[in-house]
């Protein structure tokens, strides 16, 4: 049995800050084989490693990061909310991001945060970024906006799309076929036996999140998915050694 990509949700962001430089280090030492991050947009137009629209949560900044440059977003401290020994971390550009996974071999997920707060030319900037840095083929771009990924696949066809979603869809790779995605990103209560069964049969991947106890691991593994999002990638890698092993 293929076993599945585990990507590491924001990083390793049980252990450090999410969607921080030490989120994604963690990631890759634990050895993640993916890695998932979301941006939205600075004022003055950066795409910006967060998952908040909101600086409210993750730094001891307020407001919107639409609303701040990306000087003043890199004034900010984006590591303290999470634990004091992270204190001083700062928020990562897209580029910066991509600069610091250098030589890791493997899967970016790229999520576009895209609402309720709508960002002008955030996908456009996405590809141009990807190409810049020659990551078309190892990045799968998802979002909880689909139009957002129908605007990916005319700007770039060849990057791979993850269709996000929360409800329990009937067969949702026709869906995903009608929009050209190749995978499908649902919260991971969704993955049924007829899913696995539809998806499998039309060759459309799935990637579940969030899913960080290993009971729930070991069934996402065993159906068969491609791709595991979790918080706790030390652990979803374990389990599926275990799983391996015969345990």
């Amino acid at each position: 049995m293929k076993r599945p990509i585990i990507y590491a949700h924001r990083g390793a962001s049980a252990y450090a800050p999410e969607n921080t430089g030490s989120a994604f280090t963690k990631a890759i030492e634990m050895g993640a084989g993916g890695i998932e991050l979301d941006i939205h947009m600075s004022k003055d137009g950066h795409l910006m490693v967060i998952h908040d629209e909101s600086l409210n949560r993750t730094s001891n900044g307020k407001g919107l990061v639409k609303d701040l440059s990306l000087d003043e977003l890199k004034d900010l401290d984006f590591g303290s909310w999470f634990d004091s020994s992270f204190k001083g971390e700062r928020i990562l550009t897209l580029e910066e991001c991509l600069d610091l996974l250098e030589g890791w071999d493997g899967i970016l997920n790229v999520e576009i945060k895209s609402g309720p707060i709508l960002y002008d030319g955030i996908e456009e900037k996405l590809v141009k970024v990807l190409s810049e840095y020659k990551m078309i083929d190892r990045t799968i771009v998802s979002s909880f906006n689909h139009y957002s990924l129908l605007a990916i696949k005319q700007l770039e066809p060849e990057l791979k799309t993850g269709i996000l979603y929360m409800a329990g869809l009937v067969e949702p790779w026709i869906y995903a076929q009608r929009l050209g995605a190749e995978a499908i990103h649902p919260y991971f209560f969704n993955i049924q036996p007829p899913i696995v069964k539809g998806c499998k049969e039309n060759g459309i991947m799935m990637n579940p999140f969030t899913v960080d106890k290993a009971e729930y691991i070991l069934a996402m593994a065993r159906a068969g998915v491609d791709g595991i999002i979790t918080n706790v990638p030390d652990i979803a890698l374990n389990t599926i050694k275990a799983l391996d092993k015969g345990v």
